[in-house]
């Protein structure tokens, strides 16, 4: 049986994209990272990707009149590998409304908080300024508003005293590590799918969908 066909689509580092391609590495998974984008020339998830034996495709949105033009090659890319599923990791573009609904229900991002709550940007810095106790991360299928589509999963962590903008993001990068593979795999197993507005889980899922703290194994 064929694996459904996964790209990854970055601007950075790419961290997160590690931690899928080391997801798919195992032989239960049951997608395959067929193609990495970067709309960066230099992204450092390009090496991941290349490392890991991975198709790279650089999609530099600066060379590009507008979004649209820019989407359009995205696509293309998209459509040429055959592609199934989308997960976006640190992309740091904004999706047109159109993008988002040519790929509903196969498009999904991860975010480092627990939303509907800090969305947008500098949210490390944001929530400390707020003096939260609770901070997180949240993987969702992505919408036409940014960060504001029906959420998959979550993560909790504690936010600690004296904490730092950069041991927070530390503390919260471990779950996303954790928590992005595991709703990857809840969707491409049919145990979590997107009806609607909202996700549905089967059985097999606890009861509020939400994965808090998910194990490693």
């Amino acid at each position: 049986m064929a694996r459904t066909k996964i790209a990854v689509l970055i601007s950075g580092r790419g961290s997160n994209l590690q931690a899928l391609i080391d997801a798919a590495a195992q032989p239960d998974f049951p997608g395959e990272i067929a193609l990495v984008i970067s709309n960066r020339p230099k992204a450092g998830g390009l090496e991941r990707a290349t490392k890991a034996g991975i198709p790279i495709e650089v999609v530099d949105h600066k060379v590009f009149e507008s979004r649209d033009d820019f989407e359009a090659a995205l696509n293309h890319a998209l459509k040429t590998a055959k592609i199934d599923f989308i997960c976006l990791a640190g992309f740091m573009r904004v999706l047109t409304a159109g993008f988002a609904n040519d790929w509903r229900g196969r498009l999904i991002n991860i975010h480092p908080s627990l939303l509907p709550s800090f969305e947008g940007l500098h949210v490390h810095e944001r929530m400390i300024q707020a003096g939260v106790k609770i901070a997180g991360c949240t993987v969702h299928f992505v919408s036409a508003d940014v960060d504001a589509g029906p959420i998959i999963g979550q993560a909790a962590v504690p936010v600690l005293p004296g904490d730092t903008e950069e041991t927070l993001a530390a503390r919260i990068l471990e779950q996303e590590h954790k928590l992005y593979p595991a709703c990857l795999k809840l969707l491409l197993e049919n145990k979590a799918r997107l009806l609607g507005a909202n996700v549905i889980y089967d059985d097999s899922v606890a009861a509020n969908g939400t994965l808090i703290n998910p194990p490693t194994d």
